[in-house]
Parts: C-alpha cells; sequence; structure tokens
C-alpha cells in the first residue's frame, strides 16, 4: 500500500495555491496538501515531513537556504514573464514548471516529476565538468564571451564550445534560467552581486 504524497504550497497568491491544490488532488492521486502564504505560517522544523514543495521564485530566493538542500523535492513556478523559454523538467535537478501553458501542458511537466522517488537521490547523467561549471558561473555573473575567455584564459571558440554543451546538457537557453540552475546547485549564492 502507498501513502499519500505530502505536497506543500508555498505562494502568497491564494488563488494560485487554491487552483494548484485542487489540480494535484484531481489529477496525482493519493496526495496530502498543505497551502502556506508566507515565512510566519510555515513551520520549517516540521517542513521534512513534506515529499515536495511548490513555490514561486520570489519564495524560493527569500528562503534559499531552506529550499537548496531540498532542490530535488522543490518545484519552482515561472510565469510567462520569469521564464517562459524554460522547457521543464529540466536535467541537474532544477523543476522549473511553466504556468502560462494550457492545463494538458501543465500536467504533462509535472507528471514525471511527481512520479519519482523524492528520498532517492536523482541521478543526473548530464553533469557539467568543471570547466562548464567555471564558465556556467561567469556567464551567470553578467560577463561577455571575451571577457569569460580572457578570465579563464581560453579561446572564445572553446568558451563558444563550453556554452553550447552548457545549453545542450541542460536544455536552458536564457541567462535567467542559468542563474536559477546555478543558485540551486550551489555553483553560485543567491546573494552574490553581479560583477
Amino acid at each position: 500500500m502507498t501513502r499519500d504524497k505530502q505536497i506543500a504550497i508555498l505562494l502568497p497568491d491564494t488563488l494560485q495555491a487554491f487552483g494548484l491544490e485542487n489540480l494535484l488532488k484531481e489529477y496525482f492521486v493519493p496526495v496530502t496538501v498543505a497551502r502556506f502564504a508566507n515565512e510566519r505560517s510555515f513551520n520549517r522544523e516540521s517542513a521534512d515531513m513534506f515529499d515536495f514543495y511548490f513555490t514561486d521564485m520570489e519564495f524560493f530566493l527569500r528562503n534559499i537556504d531552506f529550499f537548496l538542500p531540498r532542490r530535488t523535492k522543490t518545484f519552482i513556478l515561472l510565469d510567462g514573464k520569469t521564464g517562459n523559454t524554460c522547457q521543464p523538467p529540466l536535467s541537474g535537478n532544477l523543476n522549473l514548471l511553466a504556468t502560462d501553458v494550457p492545463i494538458e501542458q501543465f500536467i504533462e511537466q509535472i507528471e514525471p516529476l511527481l512520479s519519482t522517488d523524492a528520498h532517492s537521490p536523482a541521478e543526473n547523467n548530464k553533469a557539467l565538468s568543471s570547466r562548464e561549471i567555471n564558465v556556467l558561473q561567469q556567464v551567470v555573473s553578467g560577463y561577455t564571451n571575451k571577457e569569460i575567455a580572457d578570465h579563464l584564459n581560453i579561446s572564445l571558440n572553446t568558451v563558444l564550445s563550453h556554452r553550447k554543451n552548457i545549453t545542450a546538457k541542460l536544455g536552458i537557453k536564457t541567462v535567467s534560467g542559468l542563474t536559477f540552475y546555478a543558485i540551486m546547485n550551489g555553483y553560485i549564492s543567491g546573494n552574490e552581486p553581479n560583477t
């Protein structure tokens, strides 16, 4: 007998949270859902009882120290303004969900993610190399390809090749999407200013 999946919805928008709760209960049985509108209502001490967390980017960034260790269990809802070019689900344990899509497509985004065991570490078959991580850190810090080549003492063509590989491995095409990936995987902190 399988137990209900415990889901926490951490969204300040009541209508969005209520809609997501009803969608999860209708399409992903058996689930138990708890909604939280802000940090005060969410008890971090008992938070590990949840299998999955659904939140938006603002709540995620305000509570990054909580979510980073739970990134494989965290789903970040992105509207058209913050990331409609991302193609969820993405590799690298980054669970970005586009909300400005038809309901069927939204369900298709969630289905493979909820069907995985939240307590087993996800395998990242397309892990970035250490040099690709260096390039990623430079990209999300706002450096141009030429500046990255100069900083890392590599050719411009090598930088372009690394960027192409990063995009292919992660399926992320935007700098904002790469930034979310880098933060969630601990390659940069959410507090670091762009230099």
